[in-house]
């Protein structure tokens, strides 16, 4: 087993970093999705997923229970940072994005969160020769 947290093995300037985040991919007739959106338990996902992280995605966070009375979630960047990571990988602070970003379901237990979805995003990451995980829980 792995502890959570461990010194980096080497410099932030030379890991290569991937994103893990509990937003959801736009699922078309699956109703109201948008940053001004109610909650909505039809656009939740149930298994890990990647995605491309040299490309912009269209992720949504309606399926999270938010506090919707004082924050929006108008900026993706705020939930989503992939843009700036690639930004920083291009200003020097990491070595490099990893390839892939990966989804984290939020509807499951703690059982299933540890036994199934947490070894499958730690194989994914090891798969792209990740440092060090960001972790975006929204």
């Amino acid at each position: 087993m792995f502890a959570p947290f461990q010194p980096l093995k080497k410099p932030l300037a030379e890991c290569r970093a991937a994103s893990i985040t509990t937003a959801a991919c736009y699922q078309p007739g699956k109703g109201d999705q948008g940053p001004g959106a109610p909650y909505n338990a039809a656009a939740k996902f149930y298994n890990v997923y990647s995605g491309e992280s040299s490309i912009d995605h269209d992720l949504r966070i309606s399926h999270l229970a938010i506090d919707r009375a004082h924050t929006t979630a108008e900026d993706s960047n705020t939930w989503f940072p992939l843009a700036q990571l690639r930004r920083c990988a291009a200003a020097g602070r990491i070595g490099e994005v990893a390839p892939r970003f990966h989804g984290a379901p939020t509807n499951r237990s703690h059982r299933a969160t540890l036994g199934q979805d947490c070894p499958e995003l730690l194989a994914r990451c090891r798969a792209d020769g990740a440092d060090i995980a960001v972790l975006v829980a929204n």
